[in-house]
This record gives structure tokens, sequence and C-alpha cells, in this order.
């Protein structure tokens, strides 16, 4: 398999977590694709993916999967235990609609935020900036993690009693929000409790280390 993707991406992170949960890092060939100088929004990267975002995963008949949930989908399914997906279908059921909505009350908000209240990636990239919107989804991100504080004073992981797809999501916003300094309110007691927890993880530490090795977080 070969990941194009960024080394140091908060999108590119929950798939990179995801493969070392699987015990994958070792088979997986990663493509650098530099966000910074825009690479993902050129002609020849639009051929990979119509949407120009990272990561994709391509595989050695050429078949392209782009988008975070669904490679982590794809990868689950190569491997058996730990299962990050589900095993029943109330599992799998629970675990998608949390990761969707790590995404959307979440990492999407700050992502916006980054892009339309921020430099972001910088004038050659950011072609249209709202800052009045990014500003909007900065306190949407805000609310998202009281919300998955809340989640978190009930159980022990976003979807439920196990670490699943969702946790990985949520990490994904958690790395997208010290990227751009965007602090997790102090009252957060549970979800800076689980953050803590969840850089234990031997995948988690797998990520930091593949990244301090390219270079360190902006």
């Amino acid at each position: 398999m070969k990941i194009h993707d960024w080394f140091d991406g908060p999108y590119p992170a929950r798939v990179r977590i995801a493969l070392a949960e699987k015990g994958l890092l070792s088979k997986t060939e990663f493509v650098s694709v530099n966000l910074w100088t825009g690479e993902h929004k050129k002609p020849e990267f639009l051929t990979i993916n119509y949407s120009g975002t990272l990561p994709v995963l391509e595989l050695d008949d050429g078949t392209l999967i782009a988008e975070c949930t669904a490679i982590t989908q794809y990868v689950d399914a190569l491997v058996g235990s730990p299962s990050l997906t589900g095993e029943t279908p109330l599992e799998k059921g629970l675990i998608h609609m949390m990761t969707k909505r790590a995404e959307i009350e979440f990492l999407d908000a700050v992502s916006v935020y980054f892009h339309h209240a921020t430099p972001g990636l910088g004038p050659d990239v950011e072609l249209y900036q709202n800052p009045e919107w990014g500003n909007r989804m900065r306190d949407k991100a805000i609310r998202g993690m009281r919300y998955f504080d809340d989640l978190l004073q009930q159980r022990p992981y976003i979807a439920g009693e196990s670490f699943s797809m969702a946790d990985i999501a949520v990490l994904g916003g958690m790395i997208f929000a010290s990227l751009v300094k965007l602090p997790v309110p102090d009252e957060c007691v549970a979800l800076l409790e689980w953050h803590a927890r969840m850089q234990e993880r031997p995948s988690v530490q797998q990520w930091r280390a593949m990244v301090e090795r390219g270079a360190p977080l902006r």
C-alpha cells in the first residue's frame, strides 16, 4: 500500500494512527505531498484525488481511496483484532455516528478556522478567506470540545467501552487544535484526561516518533 500524505498533517495522523493500531505501518509506503506549498491543489495531485485533500490510499492495482473514514474502514478490514470500526451492527453504527460527529463538531470546524481566520497555508493556497466564518467555526470547535468532554464523563472512550475510529477522529481534532494554538477549556477535565491517556497508546507514540523524525510540528 501507498499513502499519499504529509507527515504532520492532522488528517493524515488519523490514518497513520489507524495503521499503527493494526500493525501495518511497516507494510506501508508514504508518499509526501507538501501541504505548505499547496502541492495537494496542483493538477498533478488532483488526478489522484479530485477533492485535493490528504490522505489518499493507493493500492497495488492502482485503486485510490480517499477520506480518512473510508481508508480506516478498509485498513480495519484487512486485519482482525483489534477492531476500530466495531464488531456488532450496533457497535458499527455507534462508532460511525461518533466519528462523523467528531468530524463535523470538532475536527472540520478547526480546519475551517485555520483556513479562514488564520494565515492558513499562505496566500498561494488560501485564495479565499472569510474570517468571520472562520471565527464562528472556532467557537463551534470549542463547543465540540465541551460535547466530547460531557461524553467522556460517562464512558472511557468516544463511542463506548473500547478504543475506536471515533477516538482517532477526536485525536485528529486535538492535534489540529494544538497546531493552531486553540486551547481546550480548562473545565474540560474529562477530555484532557482522555487525551493524556491516549498519549500512552503505542500507536500514538509511533505517530509522534514519525513526526519527530520528519520535522517538528509547526
